[in-house]
């Protein structure tokens, strides 16, 4: 009779594979690095996590769950639509100023595999369109012409891919551009 699935196990492969995953990216990585420094078997791992593109795709919705909060947290205390695409620019440049910050995890996985379409891509491009359309609606509901949303993606483009520079000067544009 098989083992019931453990939760803490999953915790911690896919604690560990985040980290792994981020760091090294998902490419990089393979099943025997997880399952070495999660310090779990070959059966519990795949027990969980029956492919790498289901850790992969575990570890973006998890990487998705703490961006939309610490972005929703942004937007939640900003008064108003151009306050709210300040706060979500802002929100940014404050992520690319972590100490561990290696990238966008959804971009990062989109240019290791440009061309899939499996269940991590999907996570991926399901979080920059969201985002993006985050962004239009706010820029519509300011009655500011769609070029503004191009601009702030850019700015947030930008941020995500600019290592080393003053995040700060995104953040002033997008008051500028709202």
């Amino acid at each position: 009779m098989p083992r019931p699935a453990d939760p803490t196990g999953r915790d911690r492969i896919l604690s560990t594979a985040t980290a792994l995953f981020y760091t090294h990216g998902v490419r990089a990585v393979g099943m025997a690095q997880v399952i070495e420094a999660a310090a779990c078997g070959k059966h519990m791992l795949y027990r969980h996590f029956p492919s790498k593109a289901a850790l992969a795709a575990a570890y973006l919705e998890q990487v998705r769950t703490e961006r939309d909060r610490s972005a929703g947290a942004a937007v939640a205390e900003a008064s108003d639509p151009a306050a709210q695409l300040v706060a979500l620019v802002a929100e940014v440049a404050a992520w690319t100023r972590r100490g561990d910050y290696r990238g966008c995890a959804f971009r990062n996985y989109l240019t290791e595999f440009p061309t899939a379409d499996d269940d991590p891509a999907r996570v991926a491009r399901a979080y920059l369109r969201d985002t993006r359309h985050q962004i239009d609606d706010l820029v519509r509901d300011l009655g500011k012409p769609p070029l503004v949303a191009d601009r702030l993606w850019l700015l947030i483009d930008a941020l995500y891919a600019a290592t080393g520079s003053d995040p700060e000067v995104a953040v002033s544009w997008a008051r500028e551009l709202v």
